[in-house]
């Protein structure tokens, strides 16, 4: 438990991890066997763990916000947390770690006291209205002038390159290799495009990737070619569509909607990694709006993103939009209360109507790969070699996608089941359903599958 009484599971716990090995070092170590001195005090949990040296490691975590958990341990590791904060809070959610209000050692107290500082100047700070004012605006537009500039010959580069590519023929590129593509992602960085780098990068993985492979390379070609030229003639835009178009070329772009209050529910939370960053994706749904958000929070490599909200909490808090056709991002404003249990859930649709509505969707995004969607009264069944969602009351259903095939929350989700009908949220594309979360029939809390 917390100061604010939410009590974290060992999945919320995981979730922390920067990687998967910290992940498995990091249960490991949710024993009680290498820790000692272990306390909390409801805000923060300490302990000292046996190591490879002659001295312990000092651990400690402050939780006294449950969406922020803050670390310090003495190992020499740079990942973020370390496995000794994760088995520290392990210990802790599994009951091993003894109550000790007031009885912190000095060396914890003492970070936590001046972590709780700085904290405290910062809100002053904000309070004051310090942050610097806007820079000078006719710069400003100079500098975007001059950046859609670049991009736009990075965009005029690619089309030729894509020409090129269609006329040399798909075939070609299998004995190509990756130097092809990445070399051409380097462009597109140089003109400041990273959407554009980034789906370059996609193509190079499909070549020989599997049967059909030329199919596949020739759609996500197709559709990199529309977006070159949505770029090049956005001026001829809808207003919503072009600012869907800047935002996947990978222009930056401000949360410019109006905030709207609302007791958010957490709906799912993962991160993608990849060498140079790890993106934490959190999906919201709000009670009051029957709005659902995405919240993206960001980590270097090998350190976990800042923002962390446990799965079926609630949040009374203000949301943001960002521009673009029916872009679900938002960014998180004020928040008016920390996150509390609820008993809250998203109102469910069919396996049929949740494709329908990544179709509709498609419209206004046509780069779209998935939609958020909660299915009502599904029954996860095998298909073959493969794993679907079938709807329990119509003959349709949903295949999972070989990403979820292949992880352990479908076991999650097929043990929860026991073959009866069950609420999944996740997420829903061409490629498939992705469960992020599953609720039991009647009352119970949301279970992660991510």
């Amino acid at each position: 438990m917390t100061q604010q009484g939410v009590r974290w599971t060992a999945d919320q716990v995981l979730a922390l991890a920067p990687d998967a090995a910290s992940r498995r070092a990091g249960g490991k170590l949710g024993a009680a066997g290498p820790w000692s001195e272990t306390g909390t005090d409801g805000g923060a949990v300490w302990g000292l763990c046996k190591g490879s040296g002659s001295k312990p490691y000092q651990t400690v975590v402050d939780v006294s916000d449950v969406s922020r958990p803050a670390y310090t341990c003495g190992c020499p590791s740079r990942k973020f947390p370390c496995k000794h904060a994760l088995g520290l809070l392990l210990l802790w959610v599994g009951g091993d770690v003894a109550e000790a209000p007031g009885r912190a050692p000095e060396w914890a107290g003492e970070w936590l006291a001046a972590r709780r500082r700085r904290a405290a100047e910062r809100d002053a700070a904000d309070a004051g209205g310090s942050a610097p004012g806007p820079g000078d605006p006719e710069a400003a537009r100079r500098r975007a002038e001059r950046r859609a500039e670049r991009v736009t010959a990075g965009a005029t580069e690619l089309e030729q390159r894509l020409a090129d590519l269609l006329r040399g023929g798909l075939a070609a590129t299998e004995q190509a290799g990756y130097g092809l593509w990445e070399e051409t992602a380097a462009r597109m960085v140089d003109a400041q495009a990273p959407g554009l780098a980034s789906r370059v990068r996609e193509l190079g993985a499909i070549p020989a990737s599997g049967p059909d492979w030329p199919v596949r390379l020739l759609e996500e070609c197709a559709l990199l070619h529309l977006l070159d030229q949505g770029w090049l003639r956005r001026e001829r835009l809808p207003g919503a569509l072009a600012a869907t178009v800047r935002s996947r070329v990978g222009l930056p772009a401000s949360a410019d909607g109006p905030p709207v209050r609302d007791h958010w529910l957490v709906l799912a939370q993962y991160d993608v990694a990849d060498s140079r960053l790890t993106t934490r994706r959190i999906w919201l749904y709000g009670a009051e709006s029957r709005r659902t958000a995405l919240l993206l929070s960001y980590g270097a490599a090998g350190r976990a993103p800042e923002l962390a909200l446990p799965v079926g909490l609630t949040l009374d808090a203000e949301l943001s939009a960002y521009p673009g056709a029916g872009q679900p991002r938002a960014s998180l404003g004020e928040r008016f209360a920390p996150p509390a249990p609820s008993a809250i859930r998203p109102p469910g649709v069919t396996t049929a109507e949740a494709a329908a509505r990544y179709g509709e969707a498609l419209r206004d995004d046509p780069w779209l790969d998935s939609v958020p969607v909660t299915l009502d009264r599904v029954v996860p069944a095998p298909d073959g070699d493969s794993w679907q969602l079938a709807d329990a009351d119509q003959d349709t259903a949903l295949p999972l996608t070989p990403s979820a095939r292949s992880r352990p929350g479908l076991w999650r989700l097929v043990a929860l089941s026991g073959g009866a009908p069950v609420t999944v949220f996740g997420e829903c594309g061409h490629q498939g359903f992705t469960p992020l979360t599953a609720w039991p029939r009647g009352a119970g809390e949301a279970v992660p599958l991510h």
